[in-house]
């Protein structure tokens, strides 16, 4: 079983798509282990987007990533983090598919949803960014005991 980081961007926020897209994860049957909302500041931005601080539209993900609270969550399943990029679809709304989410959703390349964990070591490193140890719960879930 594999723990991911998901991040509802702001135009998620925004457009009021949290629980379709929190739903979308959770009927594929991927466990919330952990979620919260949260306006994220400079220092937090830069941590996890400063591998494009040289780009030049670098100050525009800043700006929008400010914009609004952000929602993130740590999610766990077999292959979570293949399983979830494939569900997201291409960075770009354009080239993502029908019945993905940022295929269904996504309006640009600007806003476009959501950020999932590319890696099962990225995802360690960003968990750790945006969840405290005690902020990540283990249990198991009711419709995967043996009654």
């Amino acid at each position: 079983m594999e723990t991911t980081l998901i991040l509802l961007k702001p135009d998620c926020v925004q457009r009021n798509l949290m629980g379709e897209v929190i739903g979308r994860f959770e009927k594929k049957g991927l466990t919330i282990l952990g979620m919260k909302m949260l306006q994220l500041d400079d220092a937090l931005i830069d941590e996890h987007y400063g591998f494009l601080s040289d780009k030049p539209f670098y100050p525009g993900i800043v700006n929008y990533m400010k914009s609004s609270p952000i929602v993130a969550m740590a999610i766990r399943g077999a292959n979570a983090v293949k399983t979830i990029r494939t569900m997201s679809g291409a960075t770009n709304p354009v080239d993502a598919l029908p019945w993905t989410v940022r295929g269904d959703f996504a309006l640009s390349i600007d806003g476009n949803i959501m950020h999932a964990s590319d890696s099962v070591e990225t995802a360690q490193e960003e968990l750790a960014r945006f969840f405290k140890s005690d902020e990540i719960f283990d249990y198991q879930r009711l419709d995967h005991k043996v009654l």
